[in-house]
């Protein structure tokens, strides 16, 4: 199914390289007079560092560690004989032959007087004493131009190619089979011809998404990429479509290991690439309004969309995920998984939404090493598709809680969306500020710490906190750390009383205010109620800088010593 629709997205492109040709960076022109004499060579770099090259539509084959020459079109060791390696002389000299004898054949079934000029200088020519660039590396790619002509360009080398790359119906060793794609009877590409390209870890040249390079992995005597038969054209297709999607910004995200690619079946100006990775609030908005009035659907929600994930293992492309739906289900879905993730931010105003690597990113020390392909995958999927997250999403944000001893932003938006998705009846605004009213114990023992904490800092303003020192025990075993807590905000709060007593009067009516609702502390919190700890403590947190922050505009003026603000403590995020 994937190959299909890839297939049928590859009609669409009208860039569309031709059959048996692909994107080829290419370093050097051998420039050739039309008796096939050297000229010398003509650079196609920009002159910026590191730069390999012009882009050009050049014959691709696919190589491996066989040898297998393209037509008109390789690296030094094929088109010059020049080894990168001395020890491998006698392999780069097989190369250059079989580079020689593709040229051949293509001169002896073209007549083309460009084609047998190349021939030409690379059977008169001592190759080895042609003067070269300075900067000249055989594993730069190099081509011909003969008189202003790059012969792969030429109508009957493009038909060539393509006639010579198609297989021949007449071949013994070419046995037909029924191609996986588009049903037709076929001879299958043993090899498929186009690498794809910019799958985050994998090989820079490219990989195969259909290959078997082990015996475990053939069957029926079938090897190398027959183990799916596949015709040539739609091997082509398939991966050259692939390539255009990962090139285009609004058609794939990238988040850790995973490429994520999205299209439609036709034409569509929706672009949920960019809501993914960098996601406006007044878009988001916008899109939730729609949502939320129910509008009937258009003709471009009615469209087919399609996604798929993709990642690389060793020189393989893998695909993770896949989807087939509807553009405005996915509208639907997309401004729910928005909703759930809504989020007053540490300073107490309406934050900016999150795309996919942010909320992913919250779960591991480092997403550039760290970060498996499941979290992004379950996040893309639980936004394209709407349902539950899973409760591990919640046991890896309240792990990380632990081990950071602190509680961030996105970790608190993805900690809100696994709960709310978790629940039946959730509305839309809850858990987006402070709930005076929720009286969940475990949420009360959050607030408390969120307090506790802003006295201590009134008071002595440590380099290392409570939060540092207790957040991991307090969130999981409550009574066994807050009686203590709670006995030594004494003496901080009799200190504020004599030195700030306006901060002493705001901080002792909060606490009041939480442990009034708290009959004790439970002994030990469950997985979900941790969760609703870490929310208890960013919302109280969050509300209270809200507090000082709307004060302050309030006593722009100087006020006296005991009218003075409770001032907060920066966030991680703010340091």
């Amino acid at each position: 199914m994937l190959l299909e629709k890839l297939c049928e997205y590859s009609q669409r492109l009208e860039d569309l390289a031709p059959f048996g040709y692909d994107k080829t960076t290419i370093r050097w022109l051998i420039n050739l007079d039309a008796n096939g004499i050297f000229l010398g060579f003509i650079s196609t770099s920009s002159g910026r560092k590191n730069d390999r090259g012009k882009v050009f539509l050049a014959p691709a084959v696919m190589k491996a560690s066989n040898i297998k020459a393209s037509l008109l079109v390789g690296n030094g060791e094929y088109v010059l004989g020049i080894p990168r390696d001395p020890v491998k002389k006698e392999r780069v000299a097989k190369c250059h032959k079989a580079f020689i004898e593709e040229v051949q054949d293509c001169a002896d079934a073209t007549h083309n007087p460009q084609v047998q000029a190349v021939l030409k200088f690379l059977h008169s020519q001592d190759l080895k004493n042609i003067p070269l660039p300075d900067d000249f590396e055989p594993a730069m790619n190099l081509t011909f131009q003969v008189e202003d002509v790059l012969p792969f360009n030429l109508p009957e080398v493009l038909a060539y190619w393509a006639t010579s790359q198609g297989g021949d119906p007449s071949s013994p060793s070419s046995d037909q089979d029924q191609c996986l794609v588009c049903s037709t009877t076929c001879h299958p590409a043993d090899r498929h011809p186009i690498k794809i390209k910019g799958i985050p870890g994998g090989q820079t040249s490219g990989m195969a998404l259909i290959s078997a390079n082990a015996r475990a992995f053939e069957s029926y005597g079938l090897e190398a990429s027959l183990i799916a038969p596949v015709c040539r054209d739609c091997a082509e297709r398939y991966a050259k479509a692939v390539n255009a999607l990962r090139e285009k910004e609004d058609s794939h995200i990238v988040v850790g290991p995973l490429l994520y690619l999205f299209w439609t079946r036709e034409p569509a100006d929706f672009n949920i690439a960019t809501l993914f990775s960098q996601p406006q609030s007044e878009e988001v908005k916008a899109l939730i309004q729609s949502a939320r009035k129910g509008r009937p659907f258009t003709s471009l929600d009615t469209q087919t969309f399609y996604a798929t994930a993709l990642s690389a293992s060793g020189g393989r492309v893998v695909v993770r995920d896949w989807l087939e739906t509807t553009v405005g289900q996915v509208k639907e879905h997309l401004a729910q998984w928005f909703m759930l993730q809504r989020l007053f931010d540490w300073g107490g105003s309406e934050g900016s939404p999150y795309g996919l690597y942010p909320l992913a990113a919250s779960l591991v020390r480092d997403p550039r090493q760290d970060l498996p392909p499941n979290v992004p995958k379950v996040l893309l999927k639980a936004a394209l598709q709407g349902g539950p997250l899973p409760s591990w999403l919640l046991f890896q944000a309240i792990r990380r809680n632990r081990a950071e001893q602190q509680l961030t932003r996105p970790r608190a938006a993805l900690i809100k969306m696994v709960l709310l998705s978790q629940k039946k009846n959730s509305q839309e605004d809850d858990m987006v500020r402070l709930a005076e009213d929720n009286l969940n114990p475990a949420y009360l023992c959050g607030r408390l710490l969120a307090v506790l904490e802003q006295v201590q800092f009134q008071a002595v303003s440590p380099k290392a906190t409570l939060i540092d020192r207790f957040f991991g025990t307090a969130s999981t075993a409550p009574a066994s750390v807050f009686p203590r807590l709670v006995r030594g905000a004494q003496a901080h709060l009799g200190k504020l009383r004599k030195e700030k007593f306006g901060a002493y009067t705001a901080l002792q009516g909060r606490l009041e205010a939480v442990m009034g609702n708290l009959s004790g502390f439970p002994k030990i919190l469950t997985l979900e109620e941790q969760g609703w700890f870490s929310l208890g403590y960013y919302h109280q947190r969050a509300w209270d800088r809200a507090q000082a922050k709307a004060r302050k505009e309030e006593q722009k003026e100087q006020v006296p010593e005991e009218e003075a603000v409770v001032e907060e403590p920066p966030t991680d995020e703010e340091e």
